[in-house]
């Protein structure tokens, strides 16, 4: 079987190479069973009922309309922890450059290279550079995901005392995290007892705005927040008044907006979260992998809209793949019309999440056509995918 695939953005040629000849590239989105993206606006763009699947090279996925693909049968991946080393190395480097008024510093040098006694009118000027160390210091992680577990433990190592908040940490984020790292039960406590607050959360309608006037009230005066994650998660209004007061200290953001850039107190990055070769590389590697996995065996894995599901390579005579709502006896109603053709299952896989649910039948074989359209004619079945 052949498949067709776009890429919406420049996707990294190590990534793209693990596509072997059963996959032919088109510029034509409309002809695509596959869409690989990184930033493009997939909600301003229309798709045609060729496409099964999206992976986006990246861990965000506010660009992609999700929810309604999941409606129409197109299941959408993301690179978790792909690019994870990049962003770790950014938020510590956030919270050195507003602790240390280093930019300052090296724009002083600049405006005084032409004077031949720099060096020595330097050590007269720096104290207006001078800054605070961060070892010691107390720095509280908000999510501690592939990203938030590296921040806590390069922190540690960096010696500060670490407090982590995550009420959904995973049991392999606990296993990875450092045992210095003291796991706080609620916000409140991050807000209230650190000098550095860094956010790893996704921008769900419960975190957007988290950092807002009410939670700034609750941190030291003086704090340092970086923000790696979402520009929607803080309420930068009040960042700026809390700025202007003196309540905090520094704002650091990776997303560049009207209201941030050149603001008195911010440090405002162009998006390097991410941007760096090995975390490029890693995370077109993930997205083709995942890619493959589906449309070869039907398998999902680090999907946004459709439940994680497998029944591992596709080895037996038959495979289907059916994307439906999460209604009552879905399984017996597919395992039926298999019987009546007379087709034997060998093996079932079916996960839900919301009202979506996904499920693979193996079966021992092959499987007819009128099977297909059996299988289709249901009001509650969104697509029907014949693997192998």
């Amino acid at each position: 079987m052949k498949y067709k695939y776009t890429c919406l953005n420049p996707i990294a040629a190590c990534g793209l190479n693990n596509l072997d000849e059963k996959y032919e590239r088109t510029d034509k989105l409309e002809e695509a069973n596959a869409a690989f993206v990184r930033s493009a606006k997939m909600d301003e763009l229309e798709v045609g009922s060729n496409l099964i699947a999206v992976a986006r090279a990246g861990a965000g996925v506010n660009n992609i309309p999700h929810a309604d693909y999941a409606k129409k049968g197109i299941v959408v991946f993301n690179t978790p922890g792909a690019n994870a080393n990049g962003v770790k190395e950014l938020v510590i480097a956030g919270m050195l450059l507003a602790s240390r008024d280093i930019v300052g510093g090296i724009d002083w040098v600049k405006q005084n290279a032409a004077d031949p006694a720099v060096s020595k009118t330097a050590e007269k000027a720096k104290k207006a550079f001078a800054g605070t160390e961060i070892e010691g210091k107390k720095l509280g992680v908000i999510g501690l995901g592939a990203i938030g577990q590296k921040v806590a433990n390069a922190a540690v190592a960096l010696g500060m005392e670490v407090y982590g908040y995550d009420p959904y940490l995973s049991i392999d984020a606990a296993w990875n995290l450092s045992r210095s790292v003291k796991h706080c039960k609620d916000v409140e406590t991050i807000y209230q007892t650190c000098d550095f607050i860094t956010i790893h959360v996704p921008a769900l309608d419960s975190t957007k705005g988290m950092i807002n006037a009410e939670a700034i009230a609750m941190m030291k005066t003086g704090v340092i927040i970086i923000n790696a994650a979402r520009d929607a998660l803080v309420e930068e209004k009040d960042m700026l008044a809390a700025l202007e007061s003196g309540k905090v200290r520094k704002y650091v953001t990776d997303f560049p907006n009207a209201t941030t850039a050149g603001s008195k107190g911010c440090i405002v990055i162009p998006h390097l979260g991410a941007s760096t070769a090995e975390a490029e590389d890693n995370c077109a590697v993930m997205a083709v992998r995942q890619m493959r996995d589906f449309l070869e065996n039907g398998n999902i894995v680090n999907s946004v809209n459709y439940p994680a599901c497998s029944l591992g390579p596709a080895k037996k005579a038959g495979r289907i793949a059916i994307c439906h709502k999460n209604e009552a006896n879905m399984i017996g109603s597919f395992t039926s019309i298999l019987g009546n053709a007379k087709v034997n299952i060998d093996a079932i896989a079916n996960k839900s999440r919301g009202d979506i649910a996904y499920t693979l039948i193996d079966t021992d074989t092959a499987i007819p056509a009128d099977v297909i359209n059996a299988l289709e004619a249901s009001d509650a079945v969104i697509r029907v995918r014949l693997v192998k």
